[in-house]
């Protein structure tokens, strides 16, 4: 018996033997469900058609496709959440209605969860009577990551399924469980063999429609008060605030908002208690953490489709053997990320203790990887044959894609490429690392410069996840996307620009450390500009990073790249960090800078206050040491790098505000919650940014907004649409 109560473009119900219906989500052609508009409609349909219908003893929820439903349509987030409360609420009871309806049938419901069932396909599976889990499936509520929470039922019904350590655990946390953790934990009642998932759910069905007063027994717990004291909730209620306290991430605020709609609607039963949740949910969805966090999403999203664009185009060369010019920890770093992968890479220097000293930076990430359990010794082994340090070109004619990662020296590497060139084959691709040489600048002496493309790695090479493609004029689009396609195929995400000076991020990240430099010019403490800016939101304050890449590094780049821009760089300001080179005081690689470090047991260094920066620093302060409150000190800050942002993207030095975004937030740490400089532009409002430039324009150029932002400003436009 195969006879449909429903066909819609996403879910359809049919008839099955011993009384039983299928409630099917299949979404057409797209490869996975998700719970959109469209979803949540046509499920209050085949609800309705499923209570219409006589004779049904039980109800299956299934998917067609590999996963269950992995979640809410994200695209559909921007425009909604810019909604009127009034409109956002009235959209949320909606949607929690469609849910609910489920769990309101006259019969039981089980759910067979396949693949992944994620935020809202769980909450879905949550207000099914019964879960079945395959195997090899898994189940979670990622909410956070976007900034967000359950908003479906989520955080009402899995306390009162689970338990309130599970929710708190599972909520906070975001990350998803296998079938055998969901299943200790009670978030799901069985777990079943991929193939045997059906039928065992099927099993379960059959149980709970011969056993009414169990099925209902279950259901009214999950729709009443949650069973505990005033005294008990309050004790469990505070014991999770200080753990959230403790590890939610600053400035997103989800994790305890959803604990305190917990701690709201405990006592409550299921339809005041989901009231209490959609109205918790909007004011969520309205933070500055979930409009960034989203955003930051989708354009994770967009990018990871300009990258399959780049490595699919025709003229794209896939880089099956690849070589790293220049070894050291930087070198070792790179061969270590491509071999990794599966890309054997050839390890070329002209001193023979650099190459031992790349080879030992591999060695010591390989062992990392196989004490993390991340790897075999055997696969760590086979991984390391493939890395093949030398002194000589010997393969080099087979190579597809050579990494030049020579010293930060034109003359040097200009020696270095033009030899290159006559060494390896005539479509073989050159891609220098160069961090603050322009790629025109050093493909002069190449005869073939459209094979010539920067690919700019951070440090540590293992761990940071950008890597900038830099387009030369003469560079071909069949190098960028081979370039593109390396990279990730190394794992990493590559974002392409064009060249200039600093190309995007460390022009951008050099804008806010001149901007600290002129501030502590002005007379500020360091230190005090540390913490306002960590409160903010940064991983480590300019004068803690400045110690941690080396201060005679960031000297030399800031005057690099501030030469390649006078109009708007130029210092009119005793400089700290040329203060402090002078002194040899590097930061940790000398063991003082700005601070003071000594190593931990682990040869870690730790920062300790230096008692002699500050009156070393009062040599460049000549109207000595004044109090800057710190919304000055971040609106001085942050202003530049917004501005140097929109001036970059009006260049063209990147395509879109997406891709400039997600290169600040992978490439410098950015604060997430803000979302990049051009998110965080749009959060304050163009006229607000305005008027801090008109506010701060006594300090120079770098404070002038740019002609286009005033005629955005003007149309009332904003960097992202949504």
């Amino acid at each position: 018996m195969n006879q449909y109560l429903h066909q819609g473009q996403t879910v359809q119900v049919k008839r099955l033997d011993h009384g039983y219906a299928e409630l099917c989500f299949d979404r057409g052609e797209e490869a996975i469900n998700k719970l959109d508009q469209l979803a949540l409609a046509e499920l209050r349909d085949a609800v309705a058609a499923i209570a219409a219908a006589p004779g049904l003893r039980g109800v299956l929820v299934t998917s067609a496709k590999e996963v269950f439903i992995a979640g809410a349509d994200i695209t559909e987030f921007g425009a909604l959440f810019k909604r009127p409360e009034q409109d956002m609420l009235a959209h949320f009871r909606i949607g929690n209605g469609a849910l609910s309806s489920l769990e309101q049938l006259n019969v039981p419901v089980v759910a067979a969860i396949n693949g992944y069932a994620l935020g809202g396909g769980l909450e879905l599976a949550l207000c099914c009577d019964y879960r079945v889990m395959a195997a090899s499936a898994q189940v979670g509520l990622p909410e956070v990551s976007l900034g967000l929470f359950p908003g479906l039922g989520g955080t009402v019904r899995l306390p009162r399924i689970a338990g309130l350590d599970v929710a708190v655990e599972w909520i906070a946390g975001g990350k998803p469980s296998r079938a055998d953790a969901a299943l200790l934990a009670g978030v799901v009642d069985q777990m079943a063999a991929p193939d045997e998932l059906r039928a065992a759910a099927l099993a379960l069905l059959g149980h709970a429609a011969a056993n009414e007063a169990g099925w209902r027994a279950r259901r009214a717990a999950r729709q009443a008060p949650m069973p505990l004291t005033a005294d008990a909730a309050h004790g469990l209620f505070q014991l999770a605030k200080a753990g959230i306290e403790k590890c939610s991430p600053k400035h997103q605020p989800a994790a305890m908002m959803a604990l305190e709609a917990m701690e709201a609607h405990w006592p409550l039963a299921i339809a005041d208690a989901l009231e209490v949740e959609v109205r918790a949910f909007t004011r969520v969805a309205k933070t500055q953490a979930a409009a960034s966090l989203v955003q930051a999403f989708l354009s994770e999203q967009a990018l990871k489709k300009l990258c399959r664009a780049h490595a699919n185009a025709p003229e794209a060369r896939r880089v099956r053997n690849a070589a790293v010019l220049g070894a050291g920890i930087m070198g070792g770093g790179i061969a270590f990320a491509s071999a990794l992968k599966g890309v054997p890479a050839r390890m070329k220097d002209i001193a023979q203790g650099q190459l031992e000293l790349g080879s030992a930076e591999a060695d010591k990430l390989l062992a990392r990887q196989v004490r993390q359990g991340r790897l075999t010794q055997d696969k760590a082994d086979a991984v390391r044959r493939g890395i093949v340090a030398q002194l000589d070109y010997a393969g080099f004619a087979d190579i597809d894609l050579v990494v030049e990662a020579v010293v930060e020296n034109l003359k040097v590497k200009h020696a270095v490429l033009a030899e290159l060139e006559t060494r390896i084959a005539d479509d073989a691709i050159i891609a220098s690392n160069t961090s603050s040489l322009r790629i025109d600048d050093l493909a002069v002496p190449l005869a073939r410069p459209q094979n010539f493309v920067g690919m700019h790695f951070f440090n540590p090479v293992p761990v940071m996840p950008l890597v900038e493609i830099v387009k030369g004029k003469e560079t071909s689009m069949a190098a960028v996307s081979t370039a593109v396609g390396y990279a990730v195929a190394m794992g990493k995400t590559p974002v392409v620009v064009k060249d200039c000076p600093g190309f995007l991020v460390n022009r951008i990240l050099i804008a806010n450390t001149r901007a600290f430099c002129q501030l502590v010019a002005d007379g500020a403490d360091f230190e005090r500009v540390d913490r306002a800016m960590e409160d903010f939101g940064w991983p480590m304050g300019p004068a803690y990073l400045m110690d941690v890449v080396g201060i005679d590094t960031g000297s030399h780049v800031c005057k690099v790249i501030a030469a390649g821009y006078p109009e708007r760089m130029a210092g009119t300001w005793d400089d700290v960090l040329e203060l402090m080179v002078e002194h040899k005081r590097y930061g940790q690689k000398s063991g003082t800078g700005f601070y003071r470090y000594e190593a931990d047991p682990a040869g870690k260094p730790v920062k300790l206050h230096a008692s002699d920066s500050h009156a070393l620093i009062a040599r460049v302060q000549p109207q000595g040491r004044r109090e800057f409150a710190d919304r000055e000190i971040v609106e001085r800050l942050m202003l530049p790098m917004i501005i140097e942002a929109a001036a970059a993207l009006e260049e063209g030095v990147v395509a879109t505000p997406a891709e400039l975004d997600m290169a600040l937030l992978l490439g410098i740490g950015f604060p997430r919650y803000a979302g990049g400089p051009l998110k965080y532009a749009d959060w304050l409002g163009m006229e607000r940014v305005l008027a801090l430039s008109k506010q701060y324009a006594h300090l120079g150029p770098p404070y002038l907004a740019t002609p286009g932002m005033a005629a955005m400003a003007a149309r009332g436009a904003t960097f992202y649409a949504n």
